[in-house]
């Protein structure tokens, strides 16, 4: 059973963003300005090599320059640091992206730190951080300004609500909380040690899944009529498993066949979705809407060291 009526529609929204910073973008270049944004891609991982190519695209449709910098595997901390030190270094960059995650040999905290948090389009710079904890946001990492974006334009009310976020990474929870709180919503962050995850998760009007576990967030989870949305990303490989998240789902199951594969989400979509009033479906949801905010940020950066209001 499909549950259109209550899908927030991620590549709708995605697609108005798109559209605006496409007009952005054709302003800028009238006045002689192309954002351009470099990522920097370390290693072989296949997910990754998607992802920085799915954003590259996605900038040279809307008018702007991209280019990657592919390293290997093994590159050593000090090249990698040189790499950034010269992107930082050159006028023509607006914005640096550090696909993650980087080799274990690699200190990603002093990574993110080496990027200028002026270039830093991922909002992940400890002085962004800052900016962002204290209500006056610069860079805002891009899956939760992403979700923010949604919410506004699906005039979901945020303040005096009860929201609850589940995972605590620097990427997505911590900075989603903190856009939540700044947003005047009563925020609980749960993880991997809180207990009676159910009970927490209950009370709930507004339901963040983002702790990397497939299928975690189940109907005993949700309380009636609660908007969730779902941040997870899972590709699933066996067919009994696709047949058991998707009963009787034609769809999911058509394209397992074409594909050998369908990708979920950490919420079990089949089962929450006639519980909540709103609901992101994996794919189609958060996905499009955090390559969306990161041209938006590209952009956003190559103003502000302009001084373009």
């Amino acid at each position: 059973m499909e549950f259109v009526e209550k899908k927030l529609d991620g590549s709708r929204i995605a697609a108005e963003v798109r559209d605006e910073v496409a007009a952005e973008v054709a302003i800028l270049s009238r006045r002689g300005v192309i954002p351009r944004l470099d990522a920097v891609l370390v290693g072989e991982d296949p997910a990754s090599k998607v992802y920085v190519g799915s954003k590259a695209k996605t900038l040279a449709t809307l008018g702007m320059i991209s280019e990657t910098h592919h390293l290997a595997q093994d590159v050593p901390q000090a090249e990698l640091e040189s790499v950034i030190d010269r992107l930082n270094a050159d006028s023509e960059v607006d914005g640096i992206l550090v696909q993650l995650p980087l080799p274990d040999a690699i200190d990603t905290a002093a990574i993110l730190r080496r990027v200028y948090p002026t270039k830093d389009v991922d909002g992940f710079h400890p002085e962004n951080v800052g900016l962002l904890q204290q209500g006056n946001p610069r860079m805002v990492p891009c899956t939760p300004a992403g979700i923010m974006e949604m919410f506004r334009r699906e005039d979901i009310a945020i303040e005096g609500r009860r929201a609850v976020v589940v995972g605590r990474s620097d990427i997505v929870g911590k900075p989603m909380a903190m856009l939540l709180l700044h947003a005047h919503a009563t925020v609980t962050m749960c993880h991997s040690r809180t207990r009676d995850l159910a009970d927490v998760t209950r009370e709930a009007e507004i339901l963040i899944a983002a702790v990397g576990v497939r299928s975690l967030i189940g109907p005993e989870h949700v309380a009636d009529s609660a908007v969730v949305v779902d941040v997870g990303m899972h590709r699933v490989t066996d067919l009994e498993t696709v047949e058991r998240l998707y009963p009787g789902n034609q769809k999911k199951l058509a394209a397992f066949e074409k594909r050998g594969a369908v990708l979920t989400g950490d919420v079990d979509y089949t089962r929450v979705a006639p519980k909540a009033s709103r609901i992101t479906p994996v794919p189609g949801g958060v996905g499009p809407l955090t390559i969306a905010m990161l041209t938006a940020n590209t952009v956003k950066a190559a103003k502000l060291r302009r001084g373009i209001g």
